[in-house]
């Protein structure tokens, strides 16, 4: 569904956000808030209340929101992830939380919930995590057992217990999925009912200064106007059809933390010099811990806004380009902050500086809304189908169209990502050959490569875009068109050689012998070809990243 947002109220939203953040979130504070564990509850109820109204952004005009789409809502995300990841979770807890009234509730209950979540900056719970069943939706133990009166339906009697459950302590409003006679079912539970409590908060790795609790529901009484749709047993199809928008925020996050810790590192290096000169000068600095972390991150960003605005379009839920968003950003939110802890040496190791509480945040952005495992497998299975349904061509199709963007773009390196995909249709074919991918290792493997191909091609793509003046009006520019596509060559050349070495190893790796013509078939030597020019553009965007 198109946004009711333009580009000139997201640039005023994102400026809201910033203002709030420099007056309201300073850096002692934060450090204060993850040294203490401490939830800042009225600050997080600021920004969805009069002050900012940040909720508004996800709930439709017609119940008194701003009716944005995904795009604003990735836009937005970066931007609090940015400033901090965990009060940046809060938000999101309210965005999940929601999620199951806007696909599932009934006009009547869309119209009262989201209205009052409009209106009243509730902050609301996903409790659908449970203690031993992890991210499986569907190894539900929570029970909604039916209380009527002589066969007319009542309510529901709640019993069972959620874990990680961010807002958890102190949620408004509960979001809870349980198995009804029907099947899993989503119900909403306001704070307060009787038999309803959590538990104290999470000792946690990371986002300290977010709340994360265990909820009891012991007998909880849910009227039956209360039940989302007012059927049961939709709760699991409910929950698919969200993956891919909630997913994209979580790459969001992870995309953040990631450019706000490379900034941070950046800016260090200008200052801090060694052997007489600046850091930022020094190859051995730039072209591990800058260059190649920041180049992965658009790559993020590129998937990112090509899948948001194809969700936006109504394309569906995407659930599979969610999944590789996620994964492929998220890992590199979290390997671009282990580099910024690097980048600044001793100094990233204390708590002093923000890149170490950056780090523990961003690592989250692997585990929840699925973990980095869990993408791999989603992102293999579907893929997979798509060559077996092909008969293996689904990415020599896409490597065709990689082919077709180098005509017209040489300098997007759309050639390189089309070997990177011939090369990836070879692999896909010599496992289902050799039926290798019994193994799942192998699977989840394919899983990473396939993530790695895919935001190479779409880089290229959101590169060509630029130069040609077509990016989304709403689209994040920070980087001109000339730097975008050197970027764009870069990952070209990283995912070609990650798809060759990495590819032809899982092969060989999982067979009994050596598969005759493989390093043939997967064009080695065109690929390692492709490779030159490397140093010159890593060169060209360490000179963009530093103005000089």
């Amino acid at each position: 569904m198109p946004s009711a947002i333009d580009a000139e109220i997201l640039d005023m939203t994102l400026d809201a956000v910033q203002r709030f953040a420099a007056d309201a979130l300073p850096e002692n504070l934060l450090l204060d808030l993850d040294a203490d564990e401490e939830f800042p509850v009225k600050l997080v109820k600021d920004l969805c209340g009069e002050t900012i109204g940040v909720q508004l952004l996800f709930i439709p005009e017609e119940y008194g929101g701003m009716g944005g789409g995904a795009f604003d809502v990735y836009r937005v995300c970066e931007a609090m992830a940015r400033v901090d990841l965990g009060i940046a979770t809060g938000v999101l807890a309210t965005f999940l939380g929601s999620d199951p009234i806007r696909v599932g509730g009934t006009p009547e209950q869309q119209a009262h919930w989201m209205g009052r979540l409009a209106e009243e900056g509730l902050l609301m719970a996903y409790a659908a995590t449970e203690p031993l069943a992890g991210s499986d939706l569907g190894a539900l133990k929570t029970r909604a057992e039916p209380v009527g009166d002589n066969g007319d339906l009542k309510g529901y009697k709640i019993t069972g217990s959620k874990q990680w459950i961010s807002n958890g302590g102190f949620a408004d409003l509960y979001s809870v999925l349980a198995l009804a006679p029907g099947g899993p079912t989503w119900f909403l539970i306001e704070a307060g009912t009787e038999g309803l409590s959590h538990g104290k908060p999470e000792d946690k790795h990371g986002i300290r200064d977010s709340n994360t609790a265990a909820v009891m529901l012991d007998n909880v009484y849910v009227p039956k106007e209360q039940l989302l749709g007012g059927v049961e047993g939709q709760g699991l199809a409910q929950a698919q059809r969200v993956f891919g928008y909630t997913r994209l925020m979580v790459a969001a996050f992870g995309l953040g933390c990631g450019v706000e810790a490379m900034s941070r590192a950046i800016e260090y290096s200008k200052e801090r010099v060694q052997a007489g000169t600046p850091l930022s000068e020094k190859q051995g600095y730039t072209h591990k811990l800058i260059v190649p972390n920041v180049v992965r991150l658009e790559g993020g960003r590129a998937f990112i806004e090509e899948t948001a605005a194809r969700i936006d379009a109504g394309e569906g839920s995407l659930i599979t380009e969610g999944a590789i968003a996620k994964y492929f950003s998220s890992e590199a939110g979290n390997a671009a902050a282990e580099a910024g802890i690097q980048a600044l040496g001793g100094y990233g190791y204390t708590r002093e500086y923000m890149v170490e509480k950056i780090k523990r945040d961003v690592r989250i952005t692997m585990i929840y809304e699925g973990t980095s495992e869990i993408m791999e497998m989603t992102i293999a299975r579907d893929r997979w189908q798509w060559h077996l349904k092909s008969r293996g061509d689904y990415y020599h199709g896409k490597a065709r169209e990689m082919e077709q963007l180098h005509a017209a773009h040489p300098e997007t390196g759309a050639a390189t990502v089309a070997l990177a995909l011939h090369a990836l249709a070879e692999i896909l074919e010599r496992c289902r050959v050799g039926k290798l991918t019994r193994n799942q290792h192998v699977l989840f493997r394919l899983g990473e490569l396939i993530a790695w191909a895919e935001c190479a091609a779409s880089l290229a793509k959101r590169a060509a875009a630029a130069t040609d003046g077509r990016l989304d009006e709403k689209a994040d520019t920070r980087y001109p068109p000339e730097t975008l596509n050197t970027m764009a060559r870069i990952l070209a050349r990283q995912a070609a050689a990650k798809v060759a070495s990495d590819g032809l190893a899982l092969v060989v790796g999982a067979d009994t012998s050596e598969p005759a013509g493989l390093a043939d078939a997967l064009n080695l030597r065109g690929l390692h070809s492709a490779q030159l020019g490397m140093i010159k553009d890593m060169n060209k965007v360490a000179d963009a990243l530093y103005e000089r």
